[in-house]
């Protein structure tokens, strides 16, 4: 019970953060805003903050790169029977069960405001485009090591192909003010759609 308790309490400690960060983005500007404002919004000290982030970005990015082992690892645990378009859909499965409930939940307006600030604050926007285009190449290559008879092109094609229907449908979701549960619904609806071509890739034959 204790554990418990301290554990909701940090959890309510981040996103009380989080959303004075959120709110203190857009009214006065993301590189206006400093740690310290941040902290005092959220009625926390300025240590606290670095107790749960290493950066003022990681408040919208926060834990990103840790889960991103988890897809990767998946990726590496191929099962016998599967193809590549399997893989990947399992990995982005498991994924999503274990990154979803790690978000704090947001209202379709929260929502709609950190997707602006993610995509018209040069700084993170830079930081986005870094995670986006890391998270692909360790999955293609994750992808290679899985099928080394893999052609590395078609690895990439099948990786962009994914990535870009989950992020598309996500943020189509966003623009047109639906929630965060319908945001969940149209993520798994990306990859359905994707998943239709990545499912005409066979595994690759087996060298001699």
């Amino acid at each position: 019970m204790q554990e418990s308790r301290r554990e909701r309490k940090k959890r309510e400690t981040r996103q009380r953060i989080v959303s004075a960060a959120i709110a203190l983005f857009e009214k006065q500007g993301y590189e206006q805003t400093t740690v310290t404002q941040i902290a005092a919004a959220a009625d926390v000290d300025p240590k606290t903050f670095f107790n749960y982030f290493r950066t003022k970005d990681e408040v919208l990015f926060v834990d990103l790169e840790r889960d991103f082992d988890v897809l990767a690892g998946a990726i590496a645990d191929r099962r016998p029977a599967e193809g590549p378009g399997e893989v990947l859909a399992r990995a982005v499965e498991l994924y999503a069960a274990h990154r979803r409930p790690k978000v704090p939940v947001k209202e379709a307006e929260e929502l709609a405001g950190v997707t602006r600030l993610a995509l018209t604050t040069p700084a993170l926007q830079a930081k986005g485009l870094y995670l986006l285009l890391d998270l692909q190449q360790r999955v293609t290559d994750e992808l290679l090591k899985a099928f080394p008879g893999l052609d590395p092109v078609t690895a990439a094609a099948m990786t962009g192909a994914l990535m870009g229907a989950i992020q598309q449908a996500g943020l189509a979701s966003v623009r047109l003010g639906r929630s965060q549960e319908e945001l969940w619904a149209a993520a798994r609806h990306g990859v359905e759609v994707a998943m239709r071509g990545l499912l005409s890739v066979p595994p690759p034959t087996p060298g001699p």
